[in-house]
C-alpha cells in the first residue's frame, strides 16, 4: 500500500493527538495561521458548538476562508446562553462525538475536562504561546496544569454610566452611593444603578461581589480549599455589596429579580443610570436597533476601587476539542485559525461581513487590546479593558465549583432579599467545606 504525503501528516497527526505526543516528523511544514501545509484533512467536516453572538456570527461568516485554506468544511449550532450549560452537559454525557469543537464558559471547564484535549503538547509543536493573552484571559482556559483550549470570548469588567447624567466618572464605591443617592433626588425616574442578584444558575450574582471581596484582601479559598470567604474581611466586604441594595438603596429595586440581562437592557432602555459590566456589552449599548441612548450618552471607565483598592474579575468562553470527537487533528487546524491575533483583528474592525452588519468589540490578544487600530474603531474600550485586566482574577478551577458557586449564589440573592448576609455566608462556608471535604480536596 502506498501512502502519499497528505496522507501521511493526516496519519501521524491522528496518531499524535491519540497518544498525546504531536510529533509528525521533518515534512510538518507549517503555512498561514500554522496551518498544516498540504491540506492533509482536506474533506473533513466539523461540528461547532457555540454561544450565540455577534463575535461568533463574524467568525462563521469568515469560516470560507478557512475551508480554502485548508479543505475542511464546518457547521456552526449557535445556543443562547441561558441554554449552553446544560447542552455542554449533555454532549458531555452522551459522549458520541455529535459536536467536534465545544464554546463553554470557563467556570464549567475543570467539571467537563474528562473529555476535552489539553492541547500543550500541539501548542509546542506548532510554536503557540499562551503568552499571546492577558494572564487572567490564559488561566481562564487551563485546569490542573493543563491548557484546554484557545479563550475566544473574554471579557473585562468596566463601569458604565449615563454620561449627560454623570458627567465624571465615580473612582469608588463610596462615591457610586454619594452620585446615586443625588441622582434619586434630582432624576427620580431614572434608578442610579442595575446590578444582579438574582440566583440564575449562572452565578452572575458572584461577578460584581468577587471586586469587593477580593479587594478587601479576602479570597474565595484558602490554600486549603476551605472557604476563606467567611473571614472578617470577606463578611465585610459581602455585607457592604448587599448594602448597596439593602441600605443605601441606590440600585434599581428591580435588581433582585435581575440577571446580567435584564441590567443591561434597563440600562439601554434609559431605566438606571449605571451599570458595572463586562465590555462588550458597549456595541449594544449605542446600537440604535438595541438601545434608547446615543452614543454620546454612554462613557465608560475601570471599575471603582473598594478599601482604596481595585482588583476585577475576568471572565472567557474557550473553544476547546472534545476527546469524542472522530475529527480532532482537523479540530486542531479549526482552532488555529478561529484564534489567531489576524482574526481577531478583523473582527473588531470590520462592521460587515458578507453583507451582514457585525458590531462587535470584543479581542483577547494582548496585541489587539493595545492596537492603536482597533482602539480607534471601538472608542478606545479595548484600552480600558487592557487596565481593568492588569489586576484582575477568575473564578475557582475546581470541578466542584459550580456546586459550591450555587451555594454562594443562593446565599447572595438571599441576602440582597433581606437575609443575614454574616449567618448566610457563614452556613454556606460550612456546607462548601463538607462539599470539598467529601471531594478530597480539603484533608
Amino acid at each position: 500500500m502506498t501512502l502519499n504525503r497528505r496522507d501521511f501528516v493526516a496519519a501521524t497527526a491522528a496518531s499524535a493527538l491519540a497518544m498525546g505526543v504531536p510529533s509528525l516528523g521533518h515534512s510538518a511544514e507549517m503555512t498561514k495561521y500554522n496551518l498544516l501545509a498540504g491540506k492533509p484533512f482536506s474533506g473533513k467536516k466539523l461540528n461547532i458548538l457555540s454561544v450565540v453572538t455577534p463575535q461568533f456570527d463574524g467568525l462563521m461568516l469568515r469560516a470560507d476562508e478557512f475551508t480554502a485554506l485548508t479543505g475542511i468544511e464546518t457547521e456552526w449550532t449557535f445556543i443562547p446562553f441561558g441554554s449552553l450549560q446544560e447542552k455542554v452537559v449533555a454532549e458531555g454525557v452522551a459522549a458520541n462525538g455529535q459536536f467536534d469543537v465545544i464554546n463553554y464558559l470557563d467556570s464549567w471547564g475543570p467539571p467537563n475536562s474528562h473529555w476535552l484535549v489539553p492541547i500543550d503538547d500541539l501548542l509546542k509543536r506548532d510554536k503557540i504561546s499562551m503568552d499571546r493573552y492577558p494572564p487572567a484571559f490564559a488561566r481562564s482556559a487551563q485546569f490542573d496544569n493543563k491548557t484546554m483550549g484557545f479563550p475566544l470570548r473574554a471579557h473585562a469588567q468596566l463601569m458604565f454610566r449615563r454620561a449627560d447624567l454623570i458627567p465624571n466618572a465615580p473612582k469608588s464605591w463610596d462615591e457610586i452611593i454619594e452620585v446615586g443617592k443625588k441622582l434619586k433626588k434630582d432624576q427620580p425616574d431614572v434608578a442610579p444603578l442595575a446590578l444582579y442578584f438574582n440566583n440564575d444558575g449562572n452565578r452572575q450574582n458572584l461577578f460584581i461581589w468577587l471586586n469587593f471581596l477580593w479587594a478587601a484582601g479576602a479570597d474565595v479559598f484558602d490554600d486549603k480549599f476551605n472557604a476563606a470567604w467567611s473571614s472578617d474581611a470577606g463578611l465585610k466586604a459581602t455585607e457592604d455589596y448587599i448594602a448597596l441594595h439593602t441600605v443605601h438603596k441606590v440600585t434599581n429595586p428591580s435588581s433582585l429579580s435581575f440577571v446580567e440581562q435584564d441590567a443591561r437592557q434597563s440600562f439601554m432602555q434609559g431605566k438606571s443610570a449605571m451599570i458595572p459590566v463586562w465590555w462588550w456589552a458597549y456595541s449594544s449599548m449605542i446600537n440604535p436597533k438595541s438601545s434608547v441612548l446615543k452614543k454620546e450618552q454612554v462613557a465608560f471607565s475601570g471599575m471603582p476601587s473598594y478599601k482604596g483598592k481595585t482588583v476585577t474579575y475576568a471572565i472567557s468562553m474557550p473553544f476547546s476539542i472534545s476527546k469524542y470527537s472522530k475529527n480532532q487533528e482537523a479540530s486542531w487546524e479549526f482552532l488555529k485559525w478561529l484564534s489567531n491575533p489576524e482574526m481577531d483583528k478583523k473582527n473588531a474592525t470590520e462592521r460587515e461581513v458578507k453583507g451582514k452588519s457585525i458590531i462587535n468589540n470584543v479581542v483577547t490578544h494582548a496585541q489587539n487590546l493595545q492596537d492603536s487600530e482597533v482602539n480607534a474603531a471601538n472608542a478606545n474600550i479595548q484600552a480600558a479593558a487592557w487596565e481593568s485586566l492588569k489586576n484582575s482574577d477568575i473564578m475557582p478551577q475546581i470541578p466542584e465549583w459550580p456546586e459550591v458557586g450555587d451555594i454562594l449564589s443562593a446565599a447572595i440573592a438571599k441576602a440582597a432579599a433581606g437575609g443575614d448576609t454574616r449567618k448566610l455566608m457563614v452556613a454556606a462556608a460550612d456546607q462548601s467545606n463538607k462539599i470539598l471535604k467529601r471531594a478530597g480536596r480539603i484533608k
